[in-house]
Order: structure tokens, then sequence, then C-alpha cells
């Protein structure tokens, strides 16, 4: 699904070669950095960096890691993918399961003011509280954050900013199959993506990775308008690449009381007596 020569071709294509002191003419003809020029700044040889963009030298050193990073001028996060994708023939990390403890599905029902989920790593809901399957509009489970973004066109309305969130989107799933690049089901989604998304396709080939812990989400609701709202991302320890989202509303905001004229709506879950909610029971993949 991802892989080092391709990050690594994308990231040389972007950098400004004047900003690393190579004078630029009009004939030349190639995007960002050549191959050789990397290899002299990173102080590798040629011949090893070729075969390192071709698959053909493994387990590079820390130091050339680090000197690749400053080279082509990666973020933290880039940083981190980079590592992960260089050591991916030794060490793969297999997909986790997505068993949601009870005790976190009370912690979903405490939060009462605020749309709050909890995501796998190929953003599927695996759980929420009313007030989320009322904001996006159906029950959770069943709510793919990167289908209903880039394939359910009627849905497109809900995100207030879609651009940035197709943004977020991509780059959270090319973190994604950097970590778990043996995750069957998350290549299936990616291939599901690409033949029904023409912007999905053009974002991937940049090949961006992102990490988002926490920041502004705005949707635009049907029913109730646009909810200016802050998101905080909480990794679950016991569940690896599995978060807990909550959606909040600074007080005294339009926002707070679009939250609370949206709790004030039925929902097709209630119930006057309604039965123990419980969250989806994937399988869990044996060793």
């Amino acid at each position: 699904m991802d892989d080092l020569a391709g990050f690594l071709r994308t990231r040389r294509s972007r950098v400004d070669p004047a900003s690393v002191g190579i004078p630029t003419d009009s004939r030349r003809r190639v995007a960002g950095l050549r191959r050789e020029e990397v290899a002299h700044l990173s102080g590798v040889s040629v011949d090893y960096y070729v075969r390192l963009e071709q698959g053909r030298a493994t387990q590079p050193s820390d130091q050339v890691l680090d000197a690749l990073s400053r080279v082509l001028g990666l973020d933290e996060t880039e940083r981190g993918h980079l590592d992960r994708l260089a050591r991916q023939p030794r060490r793969r990390a297999k997909a986790p399961g997505e068993r949601i403890r009870p005790e976190l599905l009370r912690v979903l029902d405490l939060v009462a003011d605020a749309p709050a989920l909890i995501m796998n790593h190929r953003l599927d809901a695996l759980a929420g509280n009313r007030l989320a399957g009322l904001l996006f509009g159906r029950p959770m489970p069943g709510l793919n954050i990167a289908r209903h973004i880039f394939l359910e066109e009627a849905e497109r309305g809900l995100y207030a900013e879609w651009d940035t969130c197709t943004l977020d989107v991509v780059g959270h799933l090319r973190l994604a199959a950097g970590t778990y690049p043996e995750d069957p089901r998350l290549a299936s989604l990616i291939g599901e993506l690409a033949m029904g998304s023409e912007r999905f396709r053009r974002l991937w080939a940049r090949a961006d990775v992102r990490a988002r812990t926490h920041g502004r989400k705005a949707y635009r609701h049907p029913l109730v308008g646009l909810l200016e709202l802050h998101q905080e991302n909480f990794a679950l320890p016991d569940v690896a690449g599995t978060e807990l989202l909550v959606l909040s509303a600074a007080p005294g905001t339009p926002a707070e009381d679009g939250l609370r004229l949206l709790a004030s709506l039925p929902s097709d879950g209630d119930d006057p007596d309604p039965a123990p909610r419980t969250a989806i029971q994937e399988p869990v993949d044996a060793d």
C-alpha cells in the first residue's frame, strides 16, 4: 500500500533547489531535486540512494534517515513515517482488533454535551454516543469517515471545510498504510476510495502524511446549521491505532447553542425503555 521509494520520490520533488543552494535555470526539467543531489546533500553515495528508491537497500541507519529528513525538509510526522517505511521488511505491525471494552462505552455515555466516538486506524466508527449519531445522521457503528467524505455525495455538505477534511483523511490513511502495511481491510478501503473518487486519487499520489491530535472542525448540519467545534483525539493505550474523539463547543458560542438544539432532536435510536447499547464486535485476527 505504501513504500519507501514512492515516499522519497514525492518528498524530493517538492524541495525547491534554490532553498538548498542549488542554482537553477530554464533548462532544468526536473521538479524538485535530482536523486544525485539528494545523495550529495545527505552525504551518501548516489548508488546507495538509488538503491533506497528502488527498494534494494534495507535497514538504513538512523544517521542516514536523519540526513534524508533534513535535506527533504520532513516534519516530525513525516520523519516517523519515513522510519516505519524503512523498517518494514523486518518489523510488520499487526492490524489491531476492534473489541471495545464495556467500560469505554460507559465513558461515551458520560459525555452528554458533545459528540463523542471511538474510531480505529481505518476511520471506522466503532461506537458513538447519541450526539455523534445525531451529528452524522446515522447510528454508530456503521460509519466510515473516509467513505462518508469521499464517496457519499449527499453527505458532502455536512463538512463545512470539505477540502481540508479530505487532506486530513488522506494524510491519516497514508500514516495507517505505513503502520499496518499488511492490513487487507485497509488495502480494500484505499482501493475502493481510489476507484470512486478522483480527488482521493490525486491526493493519494502526493503521499502526504498527517497526524491530527486536535483542531477545529466545522459542520453544517441540515437542522441546526453551522457548528464550529473543537476536536480532541485521545489515543486508547490498550487498542493500538484506536482513538476516542470528542467534539466540543466553546462556552457561550453559537455552536454550544447548536449542540444543545441537536441534543433536543429525536434520533432513530430513541426508546422510552432502550436496550443496552453495544459497540461493533469484530472478530479478532488470530496470531
